[in-house]
């Protein structure tokens, strides 16, 4: 009797809050939202995996194969491995100077555009009549469709009946109208000596920096609106000039957005086509590597190499990236703070 009274007065072991509940056992409340997190996470998933992570996947296959267009649908993708691919990519004519091309293309359209953003910024910060109306002018080449404003450069820039071949012949006196966008290298005279100009790209670079500094100019302006305003009037009252303000206080307060944007755009611009292509075609050197990677899949219909110069590309991009934030990102946090 004693045995069977104990075993009454002995309490019930408490539950292990890691077992799984059985079919008729109540779920706990960290169960409850670890579930109603995946519910909420599942479908984010499924979207990233099909848009970003399969096309990613697909194409690290097919630049190992020999791909051709007409052979997508019935290849079989986890044999017949190949380095062809890669060894056709390096040894392509043209394949470092387009490389070369698209750095230069990079980093002029990159560090042009947070300049002009900043510029842009630094102008339109202090309150006037009409501020509003300018600062939404700004965004216009940004949210511009893109085939819009490249027909009208086109149209502005023809050597034929564009505005600036007219304006540059009244003002500045030149002989004969200048093709701008089919000029490979143009040679001007800069104090006696003889410059060879690659037009066609500065051309392209130049677009480029018109059409996206409204991106850096309102990442640059919040930032400047959100600087206290009683630092720049104390450096004012002990006689700072306008120079010594902004380098020693605006600048240091953009550093860090400066940077941020700095990575931005050099990953925007490096795999741009869209802008390229619709002005030139890649033609008159302006074949950047996405404009190859373009005409390898439509001009020669290989899918495999097309796959390979994407992949390169990439492989590229990451390595610059990543010596970046190697040597030059912590410096420029320690200088920021």
């Amino acid at each position: 009797m004693s045995t069977v009274h104990d075993a009454k007065q002995r309490p019930s072991p408490a539950p292990d809050p890691g077992r799984r509940p059985g079919p008729g056992r109540p779920l706990t409340l960290a169960q409850r939202e670890n579930r109603a997190g995946m519910a909420f996470v599942s479908p984010t998933v499924l979207v990233v995996a099909v848009v970003v992570v399969l096309p990613i996947a697909w194409t690290v296959l097919l630049a190992f194969q020999h791909a051709r267009l007409v052979d997508i649908q019935s290849m079989d993708l986890l044999s017949n491995w190949t380095l062809d691919n890669f060894a056709e990519v390096f040894t392509s004519p043209g394949f470092w100077t387009s490389l070369w091309t698209t750095l230069l293309y990079t980093a002029g359209s990159t560090v042009g555009s947070i300049l002009l953003g900043l510029v842009a910024a630094l102008a339109l910060r202090r309150p006037f009549r009409g501020r509003a109306l300018f600062r939404g002018s700004m965004l216009l080449p940004y949210v511009a469709p893109v085939v819009a404003v490249t027909f009208v450069w086109e149209i502005a820039l023809s050597p034929q009946f564009g505005i600036v071949n007219e304006w540059g012949s009244r003002l500045f006196g030149w002989d004969e109208p200048l093709a701008f966008l089919s000029t490979r290298s143009h040679e001007v005279s800069v104090l006696g000596w003889q410059v060879e100009l690659p037009l066609a790209l500065l051309t392209v670079i130049a677009f480029e920096i018109w059409r996206y500094f409204p991106f850096a100019f309102l990442f640059l302006l919040a930032r400047l609106q959100a600087v206290p305003a009683g630092i720049e009037e104390a450096a004012t009252v002990d006689g700072a000039t306008h120079t010594q303000r902004f380098r020693h206080i605006l600048l240091p307060q953009l550093m860090p957005v400066i940077a941020l944007l700095s990575i931005l755009r050099f990953i925007m611009t490096f795999n741009k086509f869209d802008d390229v292509y619709l002005l030139t075609g890649g033609g008159s050197g302006t074949d950047v590597v996405a404009v190859r990677v373009y005409d390898f899949l439509t001009a020669r219909y290989d899918v495999g190499a097309a796959a390979a110069q994407a992949l390169v590309l990439a492989v590229i991009l990451a390595v610059l990236l990543g010596i970046y934030f190697t040597f030059f990102a912590k410096r420029v946090q320690e200088e920021a703070s």
